[in-house]
């Protein structure tokens, strides 16, 4: 039987909800990405009569390949070795979401006929106007969730938010920040959660998240939810001062380093000074005192002298 340390050296963020240990809930982390998961164990904890639920991004993710993975639900001989496989695969598909190929754009033209076959190519502007704005009020919760997180955050990323992006990258000061992406089709559920900085200042905020998931109440927006969860004030532009929260990545001196911002933050509460991943991966490469130990490089801040580590940069 699988014992819940094995499960949590695996995934420490997937926690256990009951005393029998047949319920967990939290979030697989795989490639720097963390994707909200349920699973739900029969009594005789049998794998192959689980329920395994998933986030929408982690839905969408798997989507192709949903037989494999419930192959490996039925063929695994307990929990532990299904969390390994499933974050093989997530691996690999996250991979292979990057890559677009030609075949895509038949496919794509072939979708856009077939919609407007539903519409009918009879149809009137006025007719198609109407139905447009049909479409839009399915979504209208989804625009105030993203209107609040714009209105009474300050917004890192994207640079210029839209409706376009479900993701949010929020300022929490102390050069942290939390990214969430919410559900357009079900946006008071639980979102995306990644929490970005220094392990002594989001470590006990993403204990509070995963400690209260029940406590997430689907009739309040995400952003109230998070505020009642992990008990935080979110900083505002017109409240929050620039050096309470230094942007600037301490080794190139800016802040955007092509589509990246700096993630990767000093572990000393007295620096703190944020820094992109790549620029630190090459800084700590070139110097003679760092050294390495599989994907992981081990040297110094550059600005405070204290230990600092960061994986391999990969592609």
């Amino acid at each position: 039987m699988v014992t819940p340390r094995s499960i949590m050296s695996i995934c420490p963020h997937l926690i256990p909800q009951d005393k029998c240990k047949t319920q967990y809930e939290g979030f697989i982390t795989v490639s720097g990405r963390d994707f909200h998961l349920k699973v739900e164990l029969p009594p005789n904890k049998q794998l192959k009569n689980a329920r395994v639920l998933c986030g929408w991004k982690l839905q969408q993710l798997l989507h192709g390949c949903k037989d494999v993975v419930c192959q490996r639900i039925q063929q695994s001989p307990d929990l532990q070795t299904f969390l390994v496989e499933l974050k093989i695969t997530i691996e690999k598909m996250l991979e292979s979401e990057s890559m677009v190929t030609t075949g895509e754009m038949p496919r794509l033209y072939t979708h856009l006929i077939q919609q407007i076959e539903d519409i009918g190519w009879d149809s009137t502007l006025q007719d198609i106007y109407h139905q447009f704005s049909q479409e839009l009020e399915k979504y209208q919760d989804y625009f105030d969730i993203i209107d609040e997180i714009d209105g009474k955050t300050w917004v890192l990323e994207p640079e210029n938010p839209s409706y376009a992006s479900t993701l949010r990258r929020i300022a929490l000061g102390s050069s942290s920040s939390l990214q969430i992406d919410i559900d357009p089709f079900h946006p008071r559920v639980l979102p995306e959660c990644r929490f970005l900085g220094a392990d002594h200042v989001v470590n006990p905020l993403r204990d509070k998240l995963n400690a209260n998931l029940e406590r997430w109440d689907p009739l309040q927006s995400a952003l109230m939810n998070l505020h009642n969860i992990i008990q935080i004030e979110f900083p505002s532009p017109s409240k929050i001062q620039k050096q309470d929260f230094s942007m600037e990545c301490g080794i190139c001196y800016s802040y955007r380093l092509e589509t990246t911002i700096p993630d990767k933050v000093c572990e000393d509460p007295r620096c703190g000074q944020p820094f992109h991943q790549t620029c630190l991966y090459e800084w700590l490469r070139a110097l003679p005192s760092s050294r390495q130990s599989f994907n992981t490089i081990f040297g110094e801040c550059p600005y405070c002298s204290k230990p600092i580590t960061v994986k391999m940069v990969t592609k």
